[in-house]
């Protein structure tokens, strides 16, 4: 009744009368509560008939649009999908990648989302359609082609039986609210596709509070010159997907609780995933009140989460990246490793035309370049550079990867097989690369001295101690960093 934003994304109404679905905060007139059911994801009213709202637009809710999991397997599959892995294949696909059958994912499914996992993928679809074709000027094919669909006449026909209406004709009744819906630029004009016809822009909506200062100030310290920079309105890096090289930036949109996504890539049906990389990379999908009242009861991390209210979680956007960076960070100052990053990039990196005119020259490595690269001559010690050629080799054979559905505890097990990989530098590739919220390097000499108030607890001791930050152990390890 109150349309209070803290709850925007946590959970949809639907309206009986009406058959549509909508955000706590949208502003049309409030129905009769006997009329209202309350779902805690847009699949599941999805699932039970109802469409979505018009005005308020379910697909720009905060966070997840469609879900919150409740355990690490759905949350596999449910990242899975947001891939795309529903897209193109198939259900028993699905169940195979996070080891159960295909029946109980579809009963953990129905338990946890309300919806089943084909149910997700349509949902996940149709709203990532209805947000390009709000806030971009994409031909209809290629909305299609980036949200996922098969065919043009499939999307057509999802979007007429949901809306009652062709996405062409929807577009140009809301054509004017989509125009407001793009970001501002840097100068404070608005930006458009007839301003840059090779990029396309979209909202990145966060639940407030979000530090964005302090992430900037974060990737900034760690830049590696020509795949990254940084500046004061935000964050751009070099990318390849399937092949093609691209680029893209993420800045804060002004006036709203939203970051902005310029995404500069040849291939629209890249789109999807390139949004889902950067969403975890800045932990839009955070539910910052969640972490408070987790932490409001500690004596140690209270203090901290009112200092720095919306603290995130810096992702990565490529894990074998942060894996090298990680070995080349190990007993050095962020600084050093910052400098042997960037002679790797370099030395071994391909080179990138496309994005020099905003900085971007260069693409990082990948594992066949640095699988027998002499990292000794850039100044790498022996044992760290037999680490990262040890760790290329073992993502091209498959020994190690990023799976989305890969449990915390296995991909531990994992990587510490590898050599110069100990718990310390798994947890933090966890944290980085996998952006979990309960990650946690308890052998980090800073963090046990953080938690010990002076006194370096043992690993051991700050594993006891942090049982009671869990689920969210990550984001304390990022608040005790921040005070040391």
């Amino acid at each position: 009744m109150t349309r209070d934003a803290r709850f925007d994304g946590l959970f949809f109404t639907a309206v009986k009368s009406t058959g549509i679905y909508c955000r706590p905060v949208c502003p049309a007139p409030a129905p009769h509560a006997r009329n209202v059911r309350y779902y805690e994801s847009a699949a599941a009213a999805a699932s039970a008939g109802f469409r979505p709202c018009l005005r308020c637009r379910p697909e720009a809710a905060p966070g997840s649009p469609l879900h919150r999991a409740k355990s690490d397997l759905v949350g596999g599959a449910l990242r899975l999908i947001e891939n795309g892995a529903l897209d193109h294949g198939s259900l028993p696909q699905l169940a195979a990648r996070v080891g159960i059958g295909e029946r109980h994912l579809r009963r953990l499914f129905a338990e946890e989302i309300g919806a089943s996992p084909m149910e997700v993928a349509a949902t996940r679809r149709l709203l990532f359609a209805r947000q390009l074709l709000a806030e971009t000027a994409l031909p209809i094919s290629r909305v299609a082609d980036a949200a996922g669909y098969a065919s043009l006449r499939r999307f057509n026909a999802s979007f007429v039986a949901t809306y009652g209406k062709p996405p062409r004709a929807l577009r140009r009744e809301q054509r004017g609210s989509s125009r407001a819906d793009r970001k501002p630029a840097s100068d404070g004009s608005v930006a458009s596709p007839a301003r840059e016809r090779d990029s396309i822009e979209l909202r990145l909506p966060y639940r407030a509070p979000y530090d964005f200062a302090n992430l900037l100030a974060f990737h900034a310290r760690r830049t590696i010159p020509g795949v990254e920079a940084v500046d004061a309105d935000g964050y751009r890096r070099s990318i390849v997907i399937d092949g093609e090289s691209g680029w893209f930036e993420v800045a804060r949109r002004r006036g709203e609780d939203a970051l902005a996504l310029r995404v500069h890539h040849p291939d629209a049906g890249a789109l999807g995933r390139i949004v889902a990389r950067v969403r975890r990379m800045f932990d839009v999908d955070a539910d910052p009140r969640a972490v408070a009242q987790a932490f409001r009861g500690d004596a140690l991390l209270k203090p901290l989460i009112r200092r720095w209210p919306g603290q995130r979680l810096p992702g990565a956007w490529d894990g074998f990246e942060l894996a090298v960076r990680a070995v080349l960070g190990q007993q050095v100052s962020v600084a050093a490793a910052r400098t042997l990053a960037a002679r790797v990039a370099a030395s071994f990196g391909t080179p990138f035309a496309g994005g020099a005119a905003a900085g971007l020259g260069t693409m990082f490595p990948t594992p066949e370049r640095l699988a027998d690269a002499p990292l000794e001559r850039l100044g790498v010690v022996r044992a760290r550079a037999e680490s990262i050629r040890a760790v290329a080799r073992a993502m091209l054979d498959g020994r190690v990867a990023f799976h989305a559905e890969q449990s915390p505890a296995d991909f531990e097990r994992e990587w510490v097989a590898l050599p110069g990989i100990g718990a310390w530098t798994a947890q933090y590739i966890a944290l980085r690369a996998r952006s979990h919220p309960d990650a946690f390097p308890a052998a980090d000499l800073i963090l046990r001295r953080a938690a010990g108030r002076g006194r370096a607890l043992t690993a051991r001791e700050l594993e006891v101690r942090s049982e009671a930050w869990r689920p969210w152990r990550a984001y304390a390890v990022m608040l005790l960093w921040r005070s040391a």
